[in-house]
């Protein structure tokens, strides 16, 4: 009697070398914190990534997509089951009186915003400090200094169960820091993305950016984060909230919430997930005693979580 293949055996029948067992994931993470995934799959463009997760849901192998690892907090114990590294970074500029440019869903949104101003294009200034992927901001509609990805978004190629499909930023349902992907309304990845640019110059334009990651530097902390870790609830900010409950500079281990800016939590080296997660629970537990605010959670906790 044949004996049935293991779902990883069907993995490396038809992926080969490009699956790896047992990976931590601490250095694909912004704030470099995370245990192991099971399986590890890295996927270079957009058409490798559409095929790998053809594959994944024919399985019916659960999956986690990771791109820049920012705005996610991966459990100690890492994540059981599959893992897939999106680096799909192709970028295509479309010319013209009405410029726009198409991107992979693994390309850096910052490193997107300053390739738009070397060649004179304006719109996506504002992604200048965001570190996540163009994947990561469509699904999670990003944004930063009045701008958000729902705003210049014209188009996204997604990949659902019934095959390529475009969706316009209308149909993504966004809302503040969410949409229908995030929200678990669609199944569905993002492939790629299309933006909306207008013609300006390369000194306008980089001036503009310079100005933006200034203000990022001097009001927001360096070193290892998330990103910022709470909504800002209507009205008003989190930052403000944990500052007035007098949390800033609190540590737990190495983990830390900084002492310049109250909605992001620095890791010191070595930090441990459960402890940015006490202090998680520490920050809304005080703020809602302090100032009857419910902080809602803007990262995403992933992973194998004691519950």
């Amino acid at each position: 009697m044949a004996t049935l293949a293991r779902p990883i055996d069907v993995l490396y029948a038809k992926l080969g070398d490009k699956v790896k067992e047992n990976v931590s994931l601490a250095p694909y993470t912004s704030a470099r914190i995370g245990g192991p995934a099971d399986i590890f799959i890295t996927a270079d463009t957009s058409a490798e990534l559409g095929r790998i997760v053809k594959i994944l849901w024919k399985q019916e192998m659960p999956f986690t997509l990771l791109g820049g690892g920012s705005n996610v907090l991966v459990s100690d114990k890492g994540i059981r089951g599959v893992v897939v590294l999106n680096r799909a970074k192709a970028v295509k500029f479309h010319a013209g009186d009405q410029p726009k440019v198409t991107v992979e869903s693994g390309v850096v949104f910052s490193n997107l915003a300053n390739r738009c101003a070397s060649k004179g294009l304006t719109g996506l200034e504002w992604a200048a400090t965001v570190p996540g992927t163009i994947g990561g901001a469509v699904y999670g509609n990003a944004g930063a200094f009045g701008g958000e990805t729902a705003g210049c978004l014209t188009s996204t190629e997604l990949l659902t169960e019934n095959g390529k499909e475009t969706f316009t930023a209308e149909q993504m349902g966004y809302r503040y820091r969410t949409s229908i992907l995030k929200r678990g309304e669609l199944k569905a990845i993002v492939l790629s993305a299309e933006f909306a640019l207008k013609n300006s110059n390369k000194e306008e334009v980089t001036v503009k950016i310079q100005q933006f990651s200034a203000h990022r530097k001097a009001t927001q902390p360096p070193g290892a984060s998330m990103g910022s870790m709470f909504k800002n609830p209507t009205g008003d900010y989190a930052g403000r909230l944990i500052e007035a409950a007098g949390l800033k500079g609190t540590r737990i281990g190495n983990a830390e919430i900084s002492p310049l800016h109250g909605n992001f939590f620095i890791n010191h080296a070595n930090t441990k997930a459960e402890d940015i997660r006490a202090l998680i629970r520490l920050a809304q537990k005080t703020v809602k005693e302090k100032q009857n605010v419910d902080l809602e959670l803007e990262v995403e906790l992933i992973g194998d979580w004691n519950v």
